[in-house]
């Protein structure tokens, strides 16, 4: 799926207990939200996470923290933004590395000669191709853009 080895639930609790051994406070309280998120997300699934599963919460986590760091900007709180984007450093350290728009673009451009998709009625197909190659390395979003203006110049 990606370069980044992924991620054990044991290994985190490992790490959580060095955290604590070390009085890291920021490890400490990340890796906590992090663990109890992989545990509802075991308990809806009814079994243990796959690779996939385990980057949705991983992903999951940062967007939250992106979101806290966003809506303490706004109640001008630089405390909490600057404790949300440390948290979101640290959990970025566990996500692959983002896709840069020129890999992006590159990607797309192959998907869609591989189906073969001459318009902006195709997008579908693209994206149905595309979205598990990009899969944690780029946003929805930022993929849809990219396809519908290389499928509009065609």
């Amino acid at each position: 799926m990606y370069n980044r080895a992924m991620v054990t639930k044991e290994a985190l609790e490992q790490r959580l207990h060095a955290a604590l051994r070390a009085g890291n406070d920021l490890e400490k309280r990340t890796l906590r939200m992090v663990l109890t998120a992989w545990k509802l997300a075991e308990v809806d699934r009814g079994e243990p996470l796959d690779d996939q599963a385990t980057l949705s919460v991983f992903q999951k986590e940062a967007k939250s923290r992106q979101e806290a760091i966003a809506d303490a900007e706004r109640a001008q709180r630089a405390e909490l933004a600057d404790a949300a984007r440390a948290e979101l450093e640290l959990l970025q350290t566990f996500l692959p590395q983002p896709l840069d728009p020129q890999e992006l673009e590159q990607l797309a451009r192959s998907v869609i000669a591989e189906t073969g998709a001459q318009g902006p009625q195709q997008m579908g197909q693209v994206m149905k191709e595309l979205m598990p190659r990009v899969q944690g390395r780029a946003d929805g979003k930022q993929v849809s853009q990219v396809v519908q203006s290389l499928l509009a110049a065609h």
